[in-house]
């Protein structure tokens, strides 16, 4: 019997949808289908009754159900301990987002660097999508993502980065350090999201206007972002960590909006289930004494 012929037919009933397995296992919905046709003739039986677009198990599937459950997870053990009794590796390879690695890895590969001193450090940048599929394909080893749902990952928040209007220096509301969402709506904004579910809520909180904000600038990376501020173009609602440095030189500055209040990017550190422990106790480590 072919593990991964189960682990198709636990990862549908999971998710409830044959796309969306094919989806989380970055497979086409052909070949899932044809993984579940091959089980099923193995076990003599049909798994799943499809009624239009939604699928149910069948009786003999719910039957089925515990035992490739067990299946999977003794495997994956049984996997894992035989990765736990070989060495160390010489190298760990590291993803993360745009924002991670540019304000967040500098920091964290050094302290990296000095608890594992006969390691070396290799990092990938990229979209949360494209690092999820790269650890799936064990490209790389574990990685700073966007919160993401997948049952093949282990999954721990690491860092929360309060989202701000900053201004740049000498702008009215720079003095006042606070203000309404009405008190911008004239304003010249510049616009930075990165994909993020987080930024929809600020979107969510524009449409409460009788008009649309006035974006002029929409941007798709933070430092543009930023130059576009310290340059008077506008201002722009940027992740704290970027902003970081120039509010401690005093060139951008923070303005408290009380209806975007709570709203941070949130970035999760993943991994392959019970792989990289070792590192991953470490970094978690880490993300605890950035939150102080």
């Amino acid at each position: 019997m072919n593990i991964e012929n189960i682990e198709a037919f636990v990862y549908i009933n999971h998710y409830g949808s044959f796309n969306k397995a094919a989806d989380v296992l970055f497979l086409s919905q052909p070949t899932v289908t044809a993984r579940i046709q091959s089980l099923e003739r193995e076990l003599d039986c049909r798994l799943f009754d499809r009624l239009g677009k939604q699928i149910h198990l069948t009786d003999k599937g719910k039957q089925f159900l515990p035992y490739a459950q067990q299946i999977l997870q003794t495997f994956q053990k049984g996997k894992h301990h035989l990765q736990s009794k070989a060495s160390m590796p010489n190298e760990l390879r590291i993803g993360s987002t745009v924002s991670v690695s540019n304000y967040l890895m500098p920091y964290l590969l050094i302290v990296l660097n000095r608890r594992f001193p006969e390691m070396n450090f290799k990092l990938t940048t990229g979209p949360t999508e494209e690092l999820a599929g790269k650890i799936t394909s064990k490209d790389i080893d574990l990685a700073f993502v966007r919160k993401l749902m997948n049952p093949a990952f282990q999954s721990y928040p690491f860092f929360e980065d309060p989202i701000r209007l900053y201004v740049y220096k000498d702008h009215p509301l720079a003095a006042a350090g606070r203000a309404s969402i009405r008190d911008i709506r004239h304003e010249t904004l510049v616009f930075f999201e990165c994909g993020s579910l987080d930024w929809l809520r600020i979107h969510r909180v524009f449409e409460s206007l009788e008009q649309p904000p006035n974006i002029v600038f929409q941007v798709d990376n933070s430092e543009t972002a930023k130059k576009l501020v310290l340059g008077r173009a506008g201002i722009c609602f940027l992740p704290g960590l970027c902003a970081q440095q120039e509010v401690a030189e005093g060139s951008l500055i923070p303005v408290d909006i009380a209806e975007t209040a709570g709203i941070s990017l949130q970035t999760h550190l993943i991994s392959l289930n019970g792989h990289n422990n070792g590192f991953l106790d470490s970094l978690l480590e880490l993300g605890r004494e950035l939150s102080y």
